[in-house]
């Protein structure tokens, strides 16, 4: 009976461990799920796991009550929590598809909070048996809390670097969820002897089984249709990399990139953004030879670069190396972008911007920001005052740097603001907007270390949209949209600065967006 006992409170420890994983899984799982459907990844993280956690004390204070048939108890909380969480990614998209603005956060929130009350029954309920098997409430209590803590290390690592990169969202949902459920069939058969009905509580552990284990072959398909509809055209391309979810869609000749969610680029009119964002410091600069891009994996700026005989080298930073690899090697992509990484002159780091220019030497004669819009903490680092300091520290006299910065008629205080961040930096600015269909009106900020006039800039290569006379009309503002900011009652705002320890970006793009 002793050894029977001992190997009973190593199963219970063992459990405790494995659940866990499962359970820290399920916590960043529901985080990377806002994030990418409801956006601001700070945000949506800092929700789920409060909204978790409480459900964790929740559940804890619930266990109290839960005093007999403790393994039959934890076998139906492990049921499920791999029926709720294996469906929730899976049912999220579907709310996403078909319900009203608003729902998707509202199913979410509910989820996380259920998944977390019953993962919080779960240890005080294996404490309890540790303890009814012989061990004393100090030893099982320090032992199960310790599978408890080393096993949420190991399902954040997992999640980061194995599930969610290689099976993505959905899949991860159902393939944790098994988990959970064998988990609890293999603590029936080691308490077998102590469970009534043992044929019953084992027939319906085994019919959730394989309903999870069809979630993680047709699942994804499923939710896949129910993507389909986030978007307007036919999806031809989805790919989740350790960063993000990368999307295409093509309809009719229209090939459009979304990462996370956010449109990139629509082939039907991306000359327009990208002969402004080009074009533009290349008629500013003095001299082309070194040309810098931070971002433009698409390979779409390196496109209008290669018309320049004078430009030697061409540096591009881009995070993720899957986005440049599709650029190179999807058909569609390679031909929009006319087979730009070929070109010898080119070369590709796959590093984070900011950690590039920390480390970088020498400079670049011009410098193209062609970054995501700051819409989470680790873009709005590449809005900052502090970035910007970096870059003309890069920039020599006579240089041109042209940055992307959203659009001045919905996010009208976010584009002043990095105009002003910019100058903040020791920059000259120059302001100007373009319309671009698939995106609206587009802004960009060109800047040097003396002053630039769009009026004495003279175009040199060939391009579909872009003159001379058009490039001079860019700088015309809007009076609703200019320089001279008012909020609601007609009273001056003062813009700030962005900083790294004052984020102010963020929480003025998402309101900026949040009625568009």
């Amino acid at each position: 009976m002793e050894n029977d006992g001992i190997r009973k409170t190593k199963a219970i420890y063992w459990a405790s461990g494995i659940v866990s994983i499962c359970g820290i899984i399920f916590e960043v799982l529901f985080g990377a799920a806002g994030s990418y459907i409801l956006g601001d990844g700070v945000k949506q993280y800092t929700l789920t796991i409060s909204l978790f956690l409480t459900g964790m004390g929740i559940g804890a204070s619930v266990s109290e009550k839960v005093t007999r048939n403790l393994i039959v108890s934890f076998i139906w909380i492990e049921l499920l929590i791999g029926l709720i969480g294996g469906l929730s990614i899976f049912t999220l998209f579907g709310v996403t598809a078909f319900f009203s603005e608003g729902s998707d956060a509202f199913f979410l929130y509910a989820v996380t909070a259920i998944v977390g009350a019953l993962t919080g029954v779960e240890l005080p309920i294996l404490i309890r048996k540790a303890n009814e098997i012989g061990e004393t409430l100090n030893r099982s209590t320090a032992r199960v809390l310790f599978s408890d803590y080393a096993g949420g290390l190991i399902g954040g690592l997992l999640f980061v670097f194995l599930l969610r990169p290689q099976l993505g969202l959905v899949k991860t949902a159902f393939v944790v969820a098994l988990v959970n459920v064998i988990v609890a069939l293999w603590l029936m058969f080691y308490f077998r002897d102590e469970i009534a009905s043992l044929k019953k509580h084992g027939t319906a552990g085994i019919l959730v089984l394989i309903f999870l284990f069809s979630g993680v072959f047709w699942g994804e398909e499923m939710a896949f249709s129910f993507e389909q509809k986030l978007y307007r055209d036919p999806i031809i391309h989805s790919e989740n990399t350790s960063y993000q979810q990368i999307i295409l869609t093509k309809e009719q000749g229209d090939l459009r990139m979304y990462l996370d969610g956010q449109l990139q680029f629509s082939s039907s009119d991306e000359y327009r953004y990208h002969e402004t964002l080009v074009h533009t410091p290349m008629a500013a600069a003095e001299s082309k030879e070194k040309v810098l891009i931070l971002g433009g994996g698409d390979g779409l700026a390196i496109r209008e670069l290669r018309k320049y005989d004078e430009v030697k080298e061409i540096t591009l930073v881009d995070l993720d190396p899957k986005v440049v690899e599709l650029a190179r090697t999807n058909p569609s992509i390679s031909e929009l972008n006319e087979h730009a990484f070929e070109d010898e002159r080119v070369e590709v780091i796959n590093q984070d911007a900011f950690t590039f220019l920390e480390n970088a030497e020498g400079f670049y004669d011009v410098i193209l920001v062609d970054l995501p819009d700051p819409n989470n903490e680790s873009l709005n680092k590449l809005y900052t005052l502090e970035f910007y300091q970096l870059i003309r520290n890069h920039l020599p006299p006579g240089g041109a740097l042209m940055v992307q910065s959203t659009s001045p008629t919905f996010a009208t205080e976010v584009y002043w603001t990095i105009d002003k961040t910019i100058q903040s930096a020791g920059l000259k600015t120059e302001n100007l907007h373009v319309d671009i269909p698939s995106f609206g009106d587009w802004g960009f900020v060109l800047a040097g270390r003396e002053d630039i006039s769009l009026s004495s800039l003279d175009l040199e290569k060939e391009t579909k949209f872009l003159t001379e006379e058009v490039l001079k009309g860019l700088g015309t503002f809007g009076k609703d949209i200019d320089s001279s900011i008012a909020d609601q009652k007609g009273n001056p705002v003062e813009l700030e600065i962005n900083t790294l320890m004052n984020p102010i970006l963020i929480q003025k793009y998402e309101k900026a967006w949040s009625t568009y």
